[in-house]
């Protein structure tokens, strides 16, 4: 018996040799037939070359296989891993709002996570705005309006006070209203005084108003202000008035105010924090509005938002706070975002104030003699 020899498989560069082999024995014989070894010596090369290049692209095909799969193989862990110690932390946080939940009363966590912000913010200011912004939340730390605001504003009315009691001499007034840097009279009447001035660096104006009522008590005045339900009613402007957050510590308030234009300009809308003080030691009463912007109600196609505003106002009893008669200041101004001409815009500020006051103190006598429920009872 012949013993059996194993045969392996021909490799691609075995091949190859023997093409090499195979060319290399014809150039030997080329005198026996000189055309027919030419042209099998041409055929020997091209197949060497074929070969070739197919085992050295065999070779790259399987190594890019194996790098491609290895990176698959180590994304996926990683991904793995990540997944994983994100639902860790997500629930170690949501653990420990319910303990704290169980723990303080509702004011006592928003002030703690106040202090959190503001401590996050003082050591990275811009990623704590921007995390704030993502998580929907409003810093009232940073938008509040301060007590120093409202102290500014009683002097404002003492300083106007003095140019009031001045008014019997015109010299002496043009020098009082040189030393209120820049303010001009614009309208006189018989119970208010307007002025303006223009704001720096922009094309607005700046207003105030001086004014007296002695038929209505500065608390009801005062009320009307505060009321949004009650506004609804008598403004027929308004198209939406609400408040949408609530400071628990000083009483702040964030109002959205969707209010009518002339034609043909679209409807402008308002998102402002408000704060208001009743300074029974001065006999002061302050009211202040600014814009800001807040998570809770974005810009949409309905309304132009108007992003400069401010409103300022402080209101001395002649007596007291329940009895007719008192003095009030005005400081207003906004950017309604209009393609009119800067005097346009005046005018229509200029001669709309007026209309406002009027319709606001003729609410207020309707809310004293319907007795609508007052929002301020003691103090």
């Amino acid at each position: 018996m012949f013993q059996s020899i194993q045969r392996r498989p021909i490799a691609l560069c075995e091949i190859s040799v023997c093409a090499v082999r195979f060319q290399s024995s014809n150039a030997l014989g080329q005198g026996i037939g000189k055309g027919k070894s030419v042209t099998t010596s041409w055929m020997g090369r091209r197949i060497g070359l074929l070969l070739s290049w197919l085992q050295r692209s065999g070779m790259g095909t399987s190594e890019k296989a194996r790098s491609d799969k290895k990176k698959q193989g180590l994304l996926s862990i990683f991904a793995n891993h990540c997944s994983f110690v994100t639902g860790q932390r997500l629930r170690r946080a949501h653990q420990i709002g319910e303990l704290y939940s169980n723990l303080y009363s509702e004011r006592t966590r928003w002030t703690l996570v106040g202090s959190i912000w503001r401590r996050l913010q003082s050591k990275h200011a811009s990623t704590g705005k921007l995390m704030a912004a993502l998580a929907g939340v409003f810093m009232w730390e940073d938008e509040k309006v301060r007590d120093d605001e409202l102290h500014r504003c009683g002097l404002e009315l003492q300083a106007l006070e003095k140019v009031k009691n001045l008014s019997a001499s015109s010299e002496k007034e043009k020098a009082a209203g040189q030393v209120e840097t820049g303010w001009e009279v614009v309208m006189e009447k018989n119970n208010f005084k307007v002025w303006r001035r223009p704001i720096e660096g922009s094309h607005l104006w700046e207003y105030r108003v001086l004014g007296s009522y002695n038929d209505v008590t500065p608390r009801q005045f005062f009320n009307v202000q505060l009321d949004t339900e009650y506004r609804k009613k008598w403004d027929a402007l308004v198209l939406k008035l609400e408040v949408v957050d609530r400071d628990v510590n000083t009483g702040s308030e964030v109002v959205h105010w969707a209010t009518h234009f002339p034609y043909p300009m679209y409807s402008r809308d308002y998102v402002y924090v408000r704060r208001y003080d009743v300074d029974v030691e001065n006999n002061l009463m302050v009211l202040i509005s600014r814009a800001v912007q807040h998570p809770g109600v974005p810009e949409t196609q309905d309304y132009v938002r108007v992003h400069s505003y401010q409103s300022k106002m402080v209101i001395r009893p002649h007596k007291t706070f329940d009895e007719n008669g008192f003095d009030y200041l005005l400081t207003y101004s906004d950017d309604p975002q209009t393609a009119f001409p800067r005097y346009c815009v005046s005018w229509m500020v200029s001669s709309g104030m007026p209309d406002f006051l009027e319709k606001l103190h003729t609410a207020a006598l309707r809310a004293k003699n319907l007795e609508v429920t007052t929002l301020l009872t003691a103090f």
